[in-house]
């Protein structure tokens, strides 16, 4: 299709546990980071608000913990991203480093700005999911294998099914997840098409 978008079909990385159900957007990065120019820097302020106290002094979080910096692998349990459908939240997971988040189940809208970023959201069943979050706590330091094409996740020497959504795996391992840049790369027949509407004035 084009050169500019890079195919993905899998992802890997040490991983970063975390825990609970139904966190939504404004914990994943809260309001008042919202009012950048541009994306640069949001990464920083990724769960600003459970990392830190009112005197940004650390609380107890894994995004704090030395072993889980260099994480790329996020493992998270249900309803993960719900809430408002603000694009700075998978943002600033990417630039915080995430290349691929596992987990239960995630709100529709947050998948989908996350697909836009190249970001897979795999799903699995509760236990599948605790299991490795546990074993991720005992192996900070260990590869997690993301395979979008084939829908599997590799861990140690773990294999186990997991689920891709149909369009989001057709976009990402077929390099057409970037539509802005995809509309981009084909200007000229964007342009064409333009001139050819009856609606569209010079």
């Amino acid at each position: 299709m084009t050169d500019e978008i890079p195919e993905i079909d899998s992802a890997s990385g040490s991983g970063v546990p975390i825990r609970g159900n139904d966190i939504d957007t404004d914990q994943i990065i809260p309001a008042r980071f919202m009012k950048v120019v541009t994306f640069d820097g949001l990464g920083e302020f990724a769960f600003f608000d459970q990392r830190y106290d009112e005197n940004d002094e650390p609380k107890d979080h894994p995004l704090n913990e030395p072993q889980f910096q260099d994480a790329a692998i996020m493992v998270v349990n249900a309803n993960f991203g719900c809430g408002s459908s603000r694009e700075h939240a998978p943002q600033a997971l990417m630039r915080w480093g995430i290349d691929a988040i596992i987990g239960e189940s995630f709100a529709e809208i947050f998948a989908g700005n996350c697909l836009a970023l190249g970001i897979p959201t795999v799903t699995a069943d509760h236990e599948t999911v605790t299991e490795l979050q546990d074993w991720v706590d005992e192996h900070p330091d260990a590869d997690i294998d993301v395979d979008v094409e084939n829908e599997t996740v590799t861990y140690g020497d773990t294999t186990v099914d997991v689920t891709v959504d149909d369009a989001q795996r057709k976009a990402l391992t077929e390099g057409v997840w970037d539509t802005t840049a995809l509309m981009k790369s084909n200007a000229d027949a964007v342009a064409e098409k333009a001139a050819a509407l009856p609606y569209v004035d010079d």
